[in-house]
Protein backbone atom coordinates (compact mmCIF):
# COMPACT_ATOMS: atom_id res chain seq x y z
CA UNK A 1 0.00 0.00 0.00
CA UNK A 2 2.55 2.51 1.09
CA UNK A 3 4.84 1.87 -1.64
CA UNK A 4 1.78 2.55 -4.56
CA UNK A 5 1.22 5.88 -2.79
CA UNK A 6 4.72 6.59 -3.10
CA UNK A 7 4.47 6.03 -7.41
CA UNK A 8 1.58 7.68 -7.20
CA UNK A 9 3.10 10.75 -5.88
CA UNK A 10 6.08 9.93 -8.41
CA UNK A 11 3.56 10.18 -11.24
CA UNK A 12 1.45 12.84 -10.11
CA UNK A 13 4.76 15.19 -9.61
CA UNK A 14 6.30 13.95 -12.87
CA UNK A 15 2.85 15.43 -14.89
CA UNK A 16 2.72 18.49 -12.55
CA UNK A 17 6.10 19.58 -13.65
CA UNK A 18 7.05 22.72 -15.29
CA UNK A 19 9.98 24.26 -16.95
CA UNK A 20 11.73 26.78 -18.85
CA UNK A 21 11.37 27.69 -22.36
CA UNK A 22 11.63 24.89 -24.55
CA UNK A 23 15.02 25.20 -26.69
CA UNK A 24 14.71 23.23 -29.57
CA UNK A 25 10.99 25.43 -30.23
CA UNK A 26 10.72 26.16 -34.06
CA UNK A 27 7.60 28.04 -35.64
CA UNK A 28 8.20 26.55 -39.00
CA UNK A 29 8.82 22.93 -37.49
CA UNK A 30 5.54 21.80 -36.82
CA UNK A 31 6.29 19.35 -34.27
CA UNK A 32 8.38 21.62 -32.22
CA UNK A 33 6.12 23.08 -30.33
CA UNK A 34 6.54 26.20 -28.21
CA UNK A 35 6.45 24.51 -25.08
CA UNK A 36 7.58 20.65 -26.18
CA UNK A 37 7.67 18.71 -29.15
CA UNK A 38 4.26 17.40 -30.55
CA UNK A 39 2.74 14.49 -32.22
CA UNK A 40 2.11 14.83 -35.81
CA UNK A 41 -1.95 13.90 -35.89
CA UNK A 42 -3.37 13.72 -31.98
CA UNK A 43 -2.23 16.55 -29.75
CA UNK A 44 -5.24 16.59 -27.73
CA UNK A 45 -4.71 16.30 -23.53
CA UNK A 46 -4.44 12.96 -22.17
CA UNK A 47 -7.01 11.12 -20.51
CA UNK A 48 -6.15 11.50 -16.72
CA UNK A 49 -3.79 9.63 -15.01
CA UNK A 50 -4.93 11.09 -11.44
CA UNK A 51 -8.21 8.95 -12.47
CA UNK A 52 -6.43 6.01 -13.45
CA UNK A 53 -4.12 5.59 -10.08
CA UNK A 54 -7.11 6.71 -8.43
CA UNK A 55 -9.22 3.26 -9.82
CA UNK A 56 -6.19 1.30 -9.11
CA UNK A 57 -5.90 2.87 -5.75
CA UNK A 58 -10.10 2.53 -4.54
CA UNK A 59 -11.05 -0.30 -6.36
CA UNK A 60 -9.53 -4.08 -6.29
CA UNK A 61 -7.04 -3.64 -8.58
CA UNK A 62 -5.65 -7.51 -9.43
CA UNK A 63 -2.14 -8.30 -7.72
CA UNK A 64 0.96 -8.13 -10.10
CA UNK A 65 0.43 -12.46 -11.22
CA UNK A 66 3.04 -14.42 -12.04
CA UNK A 67 3.18 -15.89 -15.84
CA UNK A 68 3.84 -13.78 -19.01
CA UNK A 69 6.04 -14.29 -21.55
CA UNK A 70 8.15 -17.51 -21.34
CA UNK A 71 11.75 -17.65 -20.98
CA UNK A 72 14.03 -20.25 -23.19
CA UNK A 73 18.19 -20.41 -23.65
CA UNK A 74 19.50 -18.04 -26.40
CA UNK A 75 21.38 -20.20 -28.95
CA UNK A 76 24.45 -18.56 -28.37
CA UNK A 77 26.17 -19.92 -31.05
CA UNK A 78 23.80 -18.80 -33.90
CA UNK A 79 24.25 -15.37 -32.27
CA UNK A 80 27.88 -15.42 -33.30
CA UNK A 81 27.73 -15.56 -37.57
CA UNK A 82 24.25 -15.18 -38.28
CA UNK A 83 24.51 -15.75 -42.16
CA UNK A 84 21.03 -13.55 -42.57
CA UNK A 85 18.88 -11.04 -41.31
CA UNK A 86 17.44 -12.87 -37.65
CA UNK A 87 16.17 -11.03 -34.52
CA UNK A 88 16.58 -12.31 -30.91
CA UNK A 89 13.52 -11.32 -28.31
CA UNK A 90 15.08 -10.30 -24.94
CA UNK A 91 12.44 -9.00 -23.03
CA UNK A 92 10.07 -6.25 -23.14
CA UNK A 93 11.23 -3.48 -26.03
CA UNK A 94 14.44 -5.26 -26.55
CA UNK A 95 15.52 -7.10 -29.48
CA UNK A 96 18.63 -8.11 -31.08
CA UNK A 97 18.93 -7.54 -34.63
CA UNK A 98 21.60 -8.70 -36.52
CA UNK A 99 22.11 -8.05 -40.24
CA UNK A 100 24.87 -7.58 -42.80
CA UNK A 101 27.30 -8.44 -40.18
CA UNK A 102 25.94 -5.68 -37.37
CA UNK A 103 24.57 -6.31 -34.09
CA UNK A 104 22.33 -3.69 -32.95
CA UNK A 105 20.02 -3.35 -29.77
CA UNK A 106 16.74 -1.81 -29.78
CA UNK A 107 15.97 -0.02 -26.39
CA UNK A 108 18.07 -2.31 -24.21
CA UNK A 109 15.99 -2.98 -20.72
CA UNK A 110 18.17 -5.28 -18.81
CA UNK A 111 17.98 -3.72 -15.46
CA UNK A 112 15.65 -5.72 -12.48
CA UNK A 113 13.67 -3.03 -12.44
CA UNK A 114 12.53 -0.18 -15.23
CA UNK A 115 12.37 2.73 -12.65
CA UNK A 116 14.19 5.99 -11.34
CA UNK A 117 15.09 3.90 -8.26
CA UNK A 118 16.58 0.32 -7.95
CA UNK A 119 14.43 -0.67 -4.78
CA UNK A 120 10.94 -0.14 -6.18
CA UNK A 121 8.94 0.52 -9.86
CA UNK A 122 8.14 -2.14 -11.95
CA UNK A 123 10.19 -5.31 -11.25
CA UNK A 124 11.02 -8.18 -14.41
CA UNK A 125 9.15 -11.13 -14.25
CA UNK A 126 11.11 -14.03 -14.97
CA UNK A 127 14.87 -14.16 -15.61
CA UNK A 128 17.10 -12.72 -18.27
CA UNK A 129 17.11 -14.89 -21.68
CA UNK A 130 21.32 -13.61 -21.29
CA UNK A 131 23.48 -11.63 -19.35
CA UNK A 132 24.69 -8.75 -20.98
CA UNK A 133 28.60 -10.56 -21.26
CA UNK A 134 27.21 -12.81 -23.48
CA UNK A 135 26.31 -10.61 -25.85
CA UNK A 136 27.85 -10.40 -29.22
CA UNK A 137 29.56 -6.80 -29.56
CA UNK A 138 27.19 -4.51 -29.78
CA UNK A 139 27.42 -2.37 -33.32
CA UNK A 140 24.56 -0.01 -32.85
CA UNK A 141 22.06 0.53 -30.06
CA UNK A 142 19.04 2.64 -31.13
CA UNK A 143 16.94 3.91 -28.70
CA UNK A 144 12.67 4.90 -29.35
CA UNK A 145 12.22 7.50 -25.83
CA UNK A 146 13.29 8.54 -22.55
CA UNK A 147 10.66 6.37 -20.39
CA UNK A 148 12.29 4.29 -17.92
CA UNK A 149 11.47 1.01 -19.36
CA UNK A 150 13.13 2.05 -23.08
CA UNK A 151 16.22 4.19 -22.14
CA UNK A 152 17.71 1.98 -18.89
CA UNK A 153 20.75 4.23 -18.46
CA UNK A 154 22.42 0.97 -16.33
CA UNK A 155 22.26 -1.22 -19.14
CA UNK A 156 23.28 1.24 -21.59
CA UNK A 157 26.54 2.31 -19.14
CA UNK A 158 27.22 -1.77 -19.24
CA UNK A 159 27.03 -2.14 -23.04
CA UNK A 160 29.23 0.97 -23.36
CA UNK A 161 32.07 -0.20 -21.15
CA UNK A 162 32.03 -3.93 -22.34
CA UNK A 163 32.59 -2.48 -26.11
CA UNK A 164 35.21 0.19 -24.73
CA UNK A 165 33.49 2.92 -26.67
CA UNK A 166 32.76 1.37 -29.47
CA UNK A 167 29.13 1.52 -29.76
CA UNK A 168 27.06 3.89 -31.33
CA UNK A 169 24.23 5.04 -29.64
CA UNK A 170 21.44 6.84 -31.66
CA UNK A 171 19.02 8.54 -29.97
CA UNK A 172 16.29 11.00 -29.88
CA UNK A 173 16.58 14.80 -30.10
CA UNK A 174 17.05 15.80 -26.11
CA UNK A 175 19.16 12.64 -24.76
CA UNK A 176 22.32 13.19 -26.11
CA UNK A 177 23.61 15.15 -22.63
CA UNK A 178 21.70 12.66 -20.36
CA UNK A 179 23.74 9.63 -21.98
CA UNK A 180 27.22 11.97 -21.95
CA UNK A 181 26.03 12.48 -18.56
CA UNK A 182 26.95 8.43 -18.15
CA UNK A 183 30.21 8.99 -20.06
CA UNK A 184 28.74 7.37 -22.98
CA UNK A 185 30.18 9.76 -25.79
CA UNK A 186 29.69 7.78 -28.97
CA UNK A 187 25.62 9.02 -29.19
CA UNK A 188 24.21 11.46 -31.38
CA UNK A 189 20.37 12.68 -31.67
CA UNK A 190 18.47 12.89 -34.10
CA UNK A 191 14.82 14.64 -35.29
CA UNK A 192 12.62 12.58 -37.29
CA UNK A 193 13.31 11.61 -40.92
CA UNK A 194 16.85 12.09 -39.91
CA UNK A 195 19.57 9.47 -39.56
CA UNK A 196 23.21 8.53 -40.72
CA UNK A 197 24.55 5.32 -42.28
CA UNK A 198 26.85 3.23 -39.98
CA UNK A 199 28.70 0.43 -42.41
CA UNK A 200 25.98 -1.00 -44.98
CA UNK A 201 22.87 -0.22 -42.78
CA UNK A 202 21.14 3.36 -43.22
CA UNK A 203 19.22 4.52 -39.27
CA UNK A 204 16.46 6.75 -40.30
CA UNK A 205 14.34 7.86 -37.07
CA UNK A 206 10.50 8.49 -38.17
CA UNK A 207 7.85 9.53 -36.21
CA UNK A 208 5.39 7.56 -33.66
CA UNK A 209 2.03 9.19 -31.49
CA UNK A 210 3.28 9.29 -27.95
CA UNK A 211 5.11 11.65 -25.41
CA UNK A 212 8.00 11.66 -22.71
CA UNK A 213 9.47 12.52 -19.37
CA UNK A 214 11.87 11.25 -17.07
CA UNK A 215 11.53 14.08 -14.29
CA UNK A 216 9.10 16.63 -12.91
CA UNK A 217 10.86 19.27 -15.38
CA UNK A 218 11.13 17.75 -18.81
CA UNK A 219 7.20 16.57 -20.18
CA UNK A 220 7.83 16.07 -23.65
CA UNK A 221 10.98 17.92 -23.53
CA UNK A 222 13.03 15.45 -25.38
CA UNK A 223 11.49 13.35 -28.84
CA UNK A 224 10.15 10.18 -29.30
CA UNK A 225 10.08 7.79 -32.44
CA UNK A 226 10.71 4.35 -34.39
CA UNK A 227 14.10 3.71 -36.40
CA UNK A 228 14.38 2.65 -39.76
CA UNK A 229 16.86 -0.39 -39.78
CA UNK A 230 17.78 -0.35 -43.83
CA UNK A 231 20.37 -2.88 -44.65
CA UNK A 232 21.86 -3.95 -48.01
CA UNK A 233 18.86 -6.31 -49.21
CA UNK A 234 16.36 -6.08 -45.99
CA UNK A 235 14.34 -3.60 -43.88
CA UNK A 236 13.33 -3.77 -40.27
CA UNK A 237 11.32 -1.30 -38.63
CA UNK A 238 11.27 -0.53 -34.75
CA UNK A 239 7.87 1.12 -33.48
CA UNK A 240 9.11 1.90 -30.06
CA UNK A 241 5.94 2.84 -28.34
CA UNK A 242 2.96 4.45 -30.06
CA UNK A 243 -0.42 4.89 -30.05
CA UNK A 244 -2.49 4.53 -33.38
CA UNK A 245 -1.88 7.09 -36.22
CA UNK A 246 -1.60 7.66 -39.59
CA UNK A 247 2.47 8.18 -38.96
CA UNK A 248 2.89 4.51 -40.01
CA UNK A 249 1.43 5.03 -43.68
CA UNK A 250 3.72 8.18 -43.83
CA UNK A 251 6.86 6.18 -42.90
CA UNK A 252 6.26 3.39 -45.85
CA UNK A 253 4.90 6.02 -48.46
CA UNK A 254 8.64 8.01 -47.84
CA UNK A 255 10.90 4.83 -46.38
CA UNK A 256 9.32 2.05 -47.89
CA UNK A 257 7.32 -1.61 -47.13
CA UNK A 258 9.42 -3.29 -44.32
CA UNK A 259 10.87 -7.29 -44.10
CA UNK A 260 9.80 -7.26 -40.51
CA UNK A 261 8.06 -5.02 -38.28
CA UNK A 262 8.82 -5.00 -34.45
CA UNK A 263 5.67 -3.78 -32.52
CA UNK A 264 4.45 -3.32 -29.22
CA UNK A 265 1.19 -5.29 -28.35
CA UNK A 266 1.03 -5.26 -24.41
CA UNK A 267 0.02 -2.01 -21.60
CA UNK A 268 -3.27 -1.31 -23.70
CA UNK A 269 -5.46 -1.47 -20.57
CA UNK A 270 -7.36 0.28 -19.68
CA UNK A 271 -8.41 1.68 -23.14
CA UNK A 272 -9.85 4.69 -22.08
CA UNK A 273 -6.50 6.24 -20.38
CA UNK A 274 -3.75 4.15 -22.75
CA UNK A 275 -4.93 4.29 -26.19
CA UNK A 276 -3.57 7.96 -27.32
CA UNK A 277 0.09 6.63 -26.15
CA UNK A 278 -0.02 2.90 -26.81
CA UNK A 279 -1.68 0.37 -28.98
CA UNK A 280 -3.50 -2.58 -28.52
CA UNK A 281 -3.12 -5.88 -30.58
CA UNK A 282 -5.94 -5.06 -33.06
CA UNK A 283 -3.73 -1.33 -34.01
CA UNK A 284 -0.82 -3.25 -33.84
CA UNK A 285 -2.03 -5.60 -36.65
CA UNK A 286 -3.20 -2.10 -38.38
CA UNK A 287 0.50 -0.92 -38.30
CA UNK A 288 1.65 -3.83 -39.35
CA UNK A 289 -0.42 -3.77 -42.54
CA UNK A 290 0.49 0.14 -43.06
CA UNK A 291 3.93 -0.80 -42.66
CA UNK A 292 3.42 -3.56 -45.52
CA UNK A 293 5.35 -5.78 -43.21
CA UNK A 294 6.37 -8.96 -44.35
CA UNK A 295 6.33 -10.50 -40.45
CA UNK A 296 6.06 -8.74 -37.34
CA UNK A 297 7.28 -9.56 -34.20
CA UNK A 298 5.52 -8.77 -31.15
CA UNK A 299 7.17 -7.06 -28.67
CA UNK A 300 6.32 -4.54 -25.23
CA UNK A 301 4.62 -7.84 -23.28
CA UNK A 302 4.99 -10.18 -20.62
CA UNK A 303 7.89 -8.74 -19.20
CA UNK A 304 6.89 -6.00 -16.57
CA UNK A 305 3.50 -5.19 -14.99
CA UNK A 306 3.04 -1.43 -16.45
CA UNK A 307 -1.00 -1.38 -17.09
CA UNK A 308 -4.00 -3.07 -16.48
CA UNK A 309 -4.31 -6.11 -18.59
CA UNK A 310 -3.33 -9.87 -17.35
CA UNK A 311 0.08 -9.99 -18.74
CA UNK A 312 -0.03 -13.10 -20.45
CA UNK A 313 -3.11 -11.96 -22.17
CA UNK A 314 -1.59 -9.55 -25.31
CA UNK A 315 -0.50 -12.85 -27.29
CA UNK A 316 -3.48 -14.62 -26.89
CA UNK A 317 -5.54 -10.99 -28.11
CA UNK A 318 -2.95 -10.80 -31.20
CA UNK A 319 -4.23 -14.41 -32.02
CA UNK A 320 -7.82 -12.74 -32.55
CA UNK A 321 -6.71 -9.63 -34.05
CA UNK A 322 -5.12 -11.64 -36.52
CA UNK A 323 -7.84 -13.86 -37.37
CA UNK A 324 -10.34 -11.19 -37.67
CA UNK A 325 -8.45 -9.39 -40.39
CA UNK A 326 -7.93 -12.86 -42.29
CA UNK A 327 -4.48 -13.09 -41.68
CA UNK A 328 -2.39 -15.90 -40.82
CA UNK A 329 -0.90 -16.67 -37.58
CA UNK A 330 2.38 -16.87 -39.56
CA UNK A 331 3.16 -13.92 -40.43
CA UNK A 332 2.78 -12.21 -36.25
CA UNK A 333 4.90 -14.92 -34.36
CA UNK A 334 4.99 -14.85 -31.05
CA UNK A 335 7.88 -15.41 -29.41
CA UNK A 336 9.73 -16.78 -26.32
CA UNK A 337 11.93 -14.20 -24.53
CA UNK A 338 15.30 -15.33 -25.86
CA UNK A 339 13.82 -17.20 -28.70
CA UNK A 340 15.46 -16.16 -32.52
CA UNK A 341 13.68 -15.29 -35.72
CA UNK A 342 15.15 -16.28 -38.85
CA UNK A 343 13.97 -14.27 -41.75
CA UNK A 344 15.37 -16.63 -43.95
CA UNK A 345 13.65 -19.92 -42.48
CA UNK A 346 10.11 -17.88 -42.06
CA UNK A 347 10.22 -17.17 -45.39
CA UNK A 348 10.75 -20.56 -47.03
CA UNK A 349 8.20 -21.74 -44.68
CA UNK A 350 5.48 -19.42 -45.82
CA UNK A 351 6.14 -20.48 -49.23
Amino acid sequence: MKTRLILLLINVGVLMGCAGPFKYHDPNIPHHGKDGFLNNYDNTPKASVLKWYWERWTTSFPPDEPGGAATVAVDLNALKNPEALQITWLGHSSMLVQMDGMNILTDPSLSERVSPFSFMGPKRFGKLPLEIEQLPKIDVVVISHSHYDHLDLASLRKINQQNQGQTRFLVPLGNKELLKGEDILNVEEYDWWSGEKIGPIQFTFAPAQHWTTRTTFDVNRTLWGGWMIKGATRQVYFVGDTGYSKDFQDIRQRLGAVDVALIPIGAYAPRWFMQKQHIDTTEAVLIHQDLGARFSLPLHWGTFKLSDEPMAEPPVKLKESLQNANLPLSVFPVLSRGETFSFEKASKQGK
